[in-house]
């Protein structure tokens, strides 16, 4: 099935990869060359990784996780295929996200600083535990076939709207915990130094990559079709299925009918000729 605007969706899903490529590149060039390296040892050098996971796992991957459903070369593959692809690539961005909160709060342990005290903490660890319910109930409702249709036709549009609001708030607490590390870091932070200007540049390109994602899933043009086959009910008789055959059955009870009429009307007219016939005989 041909997708309309397919030219507009393949730029902006190229422009969202290269963004998101670039946000990954930059803060690896932030921490490797403004902040040390990486290392896990308690130091600020462990810390460092938090910043890489989260960008890594909780921006980019999880925005590739959010648009999956809208690449038209996956059309033809499977509903659940899609779903397990869909679902490996979330658990994938929670088990970095995990790691990079042990760093954190290993850090903050080492050097025995307090932790949870800032908008930034609360916010993060907040969005945290609603990814991980968001991913434990997409995955006993979605995945496995055991839900009913009723219940995941009703929990489908939160599903949708909750992993919109977790990816924005995702968004937004990268933001803050940049902006908190440079002021924390950098004495000079307010004379646009040149860590500052890249920093702020990382930022900007974790903003545009989740502008670019929220803009490609909320067209409706390019949303995945819907399949007349249910996948991950291969026990159970498919209504759609079942309205088809009767359908067709009424269509040759029709058509029997028909047969049927025109036979009759058939054999009246020859009654008639053949009365005629014999009347004008007489």
């Amino acid at each position: 099935m041909a997708m309309d605007g397919y030219r507009g969706f393949l730029g902006l899903l190229v422009s969202a990869l290269l963004v998101g490529f670039l946000s990954v590149i930059f803060v690896l060039v932030w921490v490797l060359h403004y902040r040390g390296g990486l290392a896990w040892d308690g130091s600020l050098l462990e810390f460092n990784w938090h910043p890489v996971l989260v960008v890594t796992g909780f921006v980019f991957i999880q925005g590739i996780a959010i648009i999956v459903y809208r690449l038209p070369w996956t059309w033809k593959c499977s509903k659940l295929l899609m779903k397990s692809i869909h679902a490996g690539l979330n658990t994938v961005a929670a088990i970095l996200a995990i790691i990079s909160l042990v760093a954190a709060f290993d850090f903050h342990n080492t050097l025995q600083i307090r932790n949870m005290y800032s908008l930034h903490s609360w916010v993060g660890l907040i969005v945290v535990i609603l990814y991980f319910l968001q991913l434990v109930l997409g995955f006993l409702v979605f995945l496995l076939p055991f839900a009913p249709p009723s219940l995941r036709a009703f929990l489908m549009p939160i599903h949708v709207y909750s992993g919109l609001f977790i990816f924005g708030t995702v968004i937004a607490t990268v933001l803050t915990g940049v902006t908190e590390k440079l002021i924390f870091s950098l004495s000079t932070y307010s004379t646009l130094p040149p860590e500052g200007v890249f920093t702020n540049t990382l930022g900007l390109l974790v903003l545009v990559f989740g502008a670019l994602i929220f803009w490609i899933v909320t067209r409706p043009q390019w949303k995945r079709p819907q399949e007349t086959n249910s996948i991950l009910q291969p026990n159970r008789s498919n209504p759609e299925g079942v309205e088809g055959s009767m359908a067709i059955n009424f269509g040759n009870v029709d058509k029997s009918d028909s047969d049927l009429n025109n036979e009759a009307a058939a054999r009246k007219r020859n009654i008639t000729v053949d009365e005629a016939g014999q009347r004008s005989t007489m």
